[in-house]
């Protein structure tokens, strides 16, 4: 699950949903014609999905992968004259005003100290009042390894002894950088956003809207 939201939509218990709820909470709080910032585009996925529904919404997706970008660029190719893809970080997309922004199942593979910082790098780049869509893996319960070895066994179809899926959600837990809800919600408002809530949960993954 090291890129649970690019390998696929068996990985993430309603993945499909899970972009149509983003949709539909950025639409909330945005324009019919409106820039959405994706960071993280890697793949594609929610990019596609989004502009599917939304064919007045434009794009704009970085990722420092060339070889996800390149599958991103296949994924969207419907869509492909409304969508710019970047090489790179969210620094390096040029300051502007965009109307909403994602960053789905990326920001946990981001040492913990520098996530606040990429957080407001995305809030500068948006407008007042627009929607932000997070989603990660978090530090559920007394004991998060249990919820994500729930997520790793989801993962493989339950096909998975549980002792397999006991070791892959220690080496997880060590590798990513986790947080608890009430620690996220504390670094989205440290990064400028205000009324963060957890629209979606499944297992050891949450997903959050804010308003910048």
């Amino acid at each position: 699950m090291q890129h649970v939201g690019k390998a696929g939509v068996s990985n993430v218990p309603g993945l499909h949903d899970l972009h149509r709820m983003t949709a539909q909470l950025l639409a909330e709080a945005a324009p019919d014609v409106a820039d959405i910032l994706v960071v993280g585009a890697g793949g594609g996925m929610e990019i596609a999905a989004m502009g599917g529904t939304r064919p007045n919404w434009r794009f704009v997706g970085v990722d420092p992968s060339a070889e996800m970008l390149t599958l991103a660029c296949q994924t969207t190719k419907l869509i492909n004259e409304r969508v710019e893809l970047i090489e790179g970080i969210v620094d390096d997309v040029p300051v502007k005003t965009f109307d909403g922004a994602t960053c789905l199942f990326v920001l946990h593979h981001v040492e913990s100290s520098e996530q606040l910082r990429i957080l407001r790098s995305i809030r500068r780049r948006l407008r007042p009042g627009s929607r932000f869509v997070f989603s990660e893996h978090a530090a559920i319960g007394v004991n998060p390894e249990v919820w994500l070895a729930r997520s790793v066994s989801f993962s493989q179809g339950g096909g998975i002894e549980s002792s397999e899926a006991a070791a892959r959600a220690a080496m997880m837990h060590h590798r990513l950088s986790l947080h608890t809800p009430n620690e996220t919600e504390a670094m989205l408002r440290d990064a400028g956003f205000c009324d963060p809530d957890i629209f979606y949960a499944a297992f050891s993954l949450r997903g959050w809207v804010a308003t910048a």
